[in-house]
């Protein structure tokens, strides 16, 4: 069987850039080079590297990689430093290589930004891009929501009289959606969260773990946040958090060929609004970034001291410069379809109530 070479490059979060170009025949890798711009002491271990992954087979996934690797530099003891990367980042960008995963910048993204829409056609929204990205009808693309009305979209799974407290949401008119994608409970008032999706063809999380492809597909946004003065991270599996508090969280949604991924981050919510009408225990009440039940749950106000408006702008500009995304529009066929799901899908009981 003629052999095959693959290439990939990961910039490590926080840390520096790795590089594997590997070499296969039939099922096994048969050669390797590692390199890129970290540090390694001693230097005979960088040595080892590459070694260490010929035999090994393309089913292997991270875990058995990185043990290989484990085992190679286990000889030099003490004395192994690694600055700016780990054997599992070696392990991850080789898993990238020979998927064929892409990056950002192998794309061409468009962003949306169409205006206030019901949350109901928000929701549906998500299921009608990430088809049509599936289905190549649409380059991959990140939405930014704005909405006016009120409304709690709870995740695929979650089962409504457990989430909900029918009289606060009576009390407070509260609108409440199902969404396609897993999680938890997202309580939007208009203006009190920054809220995006992404869709983007399945090859972008190649080769990634579930969990490394939250912490992969967010790092413009830990780099916006970053320019607006916060440090922030990724706590797994899929919370956004910094050292003020928890910021946010994401959620998915995997179809043949391509992936949704979006974030919700707290900008200024009503803590007791949101307590009346979520059944929040208080096992959850710190999760959610509450410091105090009569306090606003506020941390990107609180800790940028930026208008929504200006995050919306940075996290837009991060973006662009990260992807060369261009800015582009829904059409009213794009509307219209969208729509037709609430009419179909979101904004029905069974869909609604699908788990009670």
């Amino acid at each position: 069987m003629a052999e095959q070479t693959f290439h990939a490059e990961h910039k490590v979060a926080g840390g520096k850039l790795v590089v594997a170009d590997v070499v296969v025949e039939g099922d096994r890798i048969t050669n390797a080079t590692i390199s890129g711009d970290f540090f390694l002491e001693p230097e005979e271990a960088f040595f080892e590297l590459a070694p260490a992954l010929v035999g090994s087979s393309i089913a292997d996934d991270g875990a058995a990689l990185t043990a290989r690797l484990d085992a190679a530099l286990a000889t030099f003891g003490d004395e192994l430093d690694l600055h700016g990367f780990s054997t599992g980042d070696v392990a991850l960008v080789v898993r990238r290589a020979i998927t064929g995963a892409k990056d950002f910048g192998d794309f061409d993204w468009s962003i949306l930004r169409p205006g206030p829409l019901p949350t109901s056609l928000n929701v549906a929204l998500d299921q009608y891009l990430l088809e049509e990205v599936a289905a190549g009808r649409r380059w991959p693309t990140l939405r930014f929501w704005d909405w006016e009305d009120k409304a709690t979209v709870i995740g695929s799974f979650q089962s409504y009289m457990n989430e909900l407290q029918p009289e606060g949401v009576e009390r407070h008119g509260i609108d409440v959606v199902r969404r396609i994608s897993g999680g938890g409970a997202m309580f939007m008032e208009g203006g009190n969260c920054v809220t995006y999706s992404m869709y983007a063809p399945a090859s972008l999380v190649a080769g990634l773990s579930y969990e490394q492809s939250y912490v992969f597909l967010d790092q413009w946004v830990l780099q916006a946040l970053g320019e607006l003065g916060v440090n922030a991270w990724y706590k797994p599996i899929n919370d956004i958090t910094s050292s003020g508090g928890k910021i946010g969280g994401a959620a998915q949604k995997r179809v043949s060929g391509a992936i949704l991924h979006h974030v919700t981050m707290s900008y200024d919510i009503d803590a007791d609004k949101m307590t009346d009408v979520l059944r929040i225990g208080q096992a959850k009440i710190s999760d959610k970034g509450i410091r105090s039940a009569k306090k606003r749950v506020d941390p990107l106000r609180r800790q940028t001291g930026e208008s929504r408006e200006g995050i919306i702008a940075t996290m837009g500009r991060t973006f662009e410069a990260r992807t060369g995304a261009t800015w582009a529009e829904l059409s009213e066929a794009d509307l219209e379809a969208g729509r037709r799901l609430v009419d179909e899908k979101f904004g029905t009981e069974e869909w609604t109530h699908r788990v009670p």
